[in-house]
């Protein structure tokens, strides 16, 4: 079978999935399948935080999250539940959001939005200055942040993340010093 049909199918079988995860219906599936689609019906929330932490339309939020469910899927059968099952869907969804991103990159050429500049008198409480200060960390900085607001401990962030516990506490140090300067607060 070559390359291109399998990978056809595998995001046939993706969509087919997500499919019946938004209808509800998982009658028909095998074990694997259902299990999958509990899995993400239960967690997609993690996943729609992921999408739109890493992209900034509605098309590009979509196509991040089937190419996170098909990266899941992909490694679903090789879970080992050595880890909870939403680090292991933090490490894959970071993962696959940050390689987008560095696609993405490639494309286009990246611009500061207008709308990234704030006055520093209107910043005390305006959420989209703080987005806009999210917005200029980098997309690990971005990943440790995330981790870091769904209170996951630092145990936690350095296991889905891959580094030390107490490295991740200095990053966080760091990048709460980032966006302190970036708004002015």
């Amino acid at each position: 079978m070559s390359e291109y049909i399998k990978n056809y199918s595998i995001t046939v079988s993706i969509s087919y999935l997500y499919t019946q995860i938004r209808n509800r219906k998982v009658h028909g599936l095998n074990r694997l399948e259902s299990d999958f689609v509990n899995i993400i019906d239960h967690n997609q929330g993690l996943i729609h935080k992921i999408c739109r932490l890493y992209t900034d339309n509605a098309e590009d939020r979509s196509d991040l999250f089937q190419e996170i469910l098909l990266q899941l899927w992909k490694a679903y059968p090789n879970y080992k539940g050595q880890s909870k099952l939403s680090t292991w869907m933090y490490r894959v969804a970071l993962y696959t959001a940050m390689g987008d991103l560095k696609k993405r990159k490639r494309k286009e050429s990246y611009a500061l939005r207008s709308d990234s500049v704030v006055n520093s008198a209107e910043l005390a409480f305006n959420v989209e200055h703080v987005q806009a200060a999210i917005a200029l960390l980098s997309p690990s900085e971005r990943a440790l942040l995330t981790l870091y607001i769904d209170d996951k401990s630092y145990k936690e962030i350095a296991e889905i993340i891959g580094i030390t516990e107490s490295n991740a506490g200095v990053r966080l140090n760091r990048i709460k010093k980032k966006i302190r300067a970036s708004i002015k607060i």
